[in-house]
């Protein structure tokens, strides 16, 4: 697996732990996956930076000085695009992505690459930073060729070029695999409602403290006891 490969794979786990963190309740799996982002960030600029120094090597030994089609960012901290809009079209799937004074810098400075399934946007020196958002696993494929940007007031659009003319339900595949498995089972689909409430006092009783395992105990047991009064009247 080459570099780009590895990017792109450190990019896709990126974007799964992404979308678990912004479904995440509990403090302790915030920090968690907290860590792994920022493990995984590490990993990509490393790579990054790997690659970078690859295809300089490269250039000086051929002698070929064609640029690549997102050149190495200038110098300046590079902050990563995650948070962004969109919507769609039936012709085109719209990404939304907000820059403050992103339309007075030279047009050359923002630049993207299209691939069937994925898309790169580099914005360079924008007030002494570099802003750099790669999406792959796009949810269905694009046409590359008839994709394109445009530059509005402090905002960059992408505009992705459906293949097929049909609704997107998701960005990504990741998010739709992520949605998929929070889905009911067929199995479980038809299940005693009370069923539910019953794992979820198993829950709290597995994870609380002494006083919450007494409190649901004693609960339990008066519940039991009204019950068995109630089997037990003669009508």
């Amino acid at each position: 697996m080459d570099i780009k490969e590895q990017i792109a794979q450190l990019q896709s786990d990126l974007d799964e732990v992404n979308v678990f963190l912004e479904k995440a309740v509990r403090k302790r799996v915030q920090d968690v996956l907290t860590a792994e982002k920022k493990k995984i960030e590490r990993e990509i600029v490393s790579k990054q930076q790997q690659q970078q120094q690859h295809q300089l090597l490269k250039q000086k030994d051929s002698g070929d000085s064609e640029k690549t089609l997102l050149p190495s960012t200038s110098r300046g901290y590079t902050v990563k695009i995650n948070n962004y809009g969109w919507d769609q079209s039936d012709k085109f799937v719209k990404i939304y992505i907000t820059l403050n004074g992103v339309h007075k810098i030279p047009a050359d400075n923002i630049q993207t690459n299209f691939t069937e399934r994925s898309f790169e946007v580099l914005v360079k020196d924008l007030e002494g930073k570099n802003y750099q958002m790669n999406i792959n696993n796009l949810l269905s494929a694009i046409d590359a060729e008839e994709s394109f940007r445009k530059v509005k007031t402090d905002m960059v659009l992408v505009m992705c070029k459906k293949k097929t003319q049909q609704k997107w339900e998701f960005l990504t595949q990741v998010e739709k695999k992520t949605n998929d498995k929070k889905k009911p089972s067929a199995d479980t689909a038809d299940t005693d409602p009370s069923d539910g409430l019953m794992n979820i006092l198993k829950k709290m009783y597995d994870e609380g403290n002494d006083e919450m395992k007494r409190t649901i105990n004693k609960a339990w047991t008066e519940s039991r006891e009204k019950q068995n009064k109630v089997e037990n009247m003669d009508f």
